[in-house]
């Protein structure tokens, strides 16, 4: 007896028992594994939304100490946000708000270009020393970026740029100088635009100005968008260089100033106005990723058609 023969025949005996074991039933195979999927995935929903959901949660706690008998709170009130941007006397919040706000829109816009600039000129230009210089920044993007904090420090204090106002200007420098370093996801993009449409363009007279703004970048606007993103949340989410830098509060940034809020000396009266300013903090990146990701969505809907 045949092996096509053996199959058939267990087939048709478990067709006349109508029994069907388990393993041999795919819908009920498919069915149990749609439940462990999302069982699972409830269950990481739950682990990443429950800090979340307390901080949010202790931002509106009457009870401002640190040390509680309850999970979440029992009583809740505004009276954290009012008092966070009201008292200024110990640490002014709306002052760190702003400072960040201001570096990370100028740092944003700079490192944009910078890096816009840097990708186009790998991806379209052919000069000596290219190659090289792609080989040496992709080694020097294998250090880990903390490294340069101390040299960097002691570069802006030779030039007196860690005292005063012009922490400010530091740190957009320090956010924006080493953009252009991060060139290879850019240009790895850009090299997906046909350059047959840099040739007709030329052709047509354009200049590589015009070619840089008018034909790749509206091409480029999905990969825009990540790097506004990224360049954007650098700064308002760092807190190695400010603490490196900052020596004062009014130069503060929002997460130097968080931090502080948990320092001993603080945390008794800060507790529930740390949670207070976490939640203000989360809600330009919020804003951010809405208007954003519909640009995104955009650009790659239209770019879809168009292909």
């Amino acid at each position: 007896m045949t092996k096509a023969t053996s199959v058939s025949a267990q087939s048709q005996a478990v067709q006349s028992s109508g029994h069907v074991s388990f393993w041999h039933d795919q819908h009920k195979r498919r069915i149990l594994a749609d439940a462990v999927t999302y069982v699972f995935l409830t269950v990481m929903a739950i682990i990443w939304l429950t800090p979340i959901v307390w901080v949010f949660m202790e931002s509106f706690n009457k009870d401002t100490s640190p040390y509680q008998a309850t999970f979440f709170p029992r009583e809740y009130t505004l009276n954290n946000f009012k008092q966070l941007f009201a008292e200024r006397d110990v640490m002014n919040f709306p002052r760190m708000f702003a400072n960040t706000f201001f570096i990370a829109c100028c740092s944003c816009i700079i490192s944009l270009f910078l890096l816009l600039c840097v990708a186009f000129c790998m991806s379209r230009l052919r000069f000596r020393g290219r190659r090289t210089f792609m080989n040496i920044n992709l080694i020097l993007g294998m250090f880990p970026g903390i490294m340069s904090v101390v040299a960097i420090y002691f570069i802006l204090k030779s030039f007196g740029l860690t005292s005063g106002r012009f922490v400010i200007l530091a740190l957009i420098l320090v956010y924006s100088a080493g953009a252009g370093a991060g060139f290879y996801v850019m240009k790895g993009y850009m090299d997906t635009i046909p350059k047959s449409l840099d040739e007709a363009a030329y052709l047509d007279g354009c200049t590589r100005w015009q070619v840089f703004f008018k034909i790749v970048l509206p091409l480029c606007k999905p990969m825009i968008v990540y790097q506004a993103i990224s360049s954007f949340l650098a700064p308002w989410l760092d807190f190695v260089m400010v603490k490196a830098i900052a020596r004062t509060q009014d130069n503060y940034t929002v997460a130097l100033g968080l931090w502080q809020m948990l320092q001993k000396e603080y945390i008794n009266q800060w507790y529930a106005r740390f949670a207070a300013g976490a939640v203000c903090v989360s809600i330009p990146i919020a804003i951010l990723f809405i208007i954003m990701q519909r640009f995104y969505q955009e650009s790659v809907a239209s770019g879809s058609v168009k292909g």
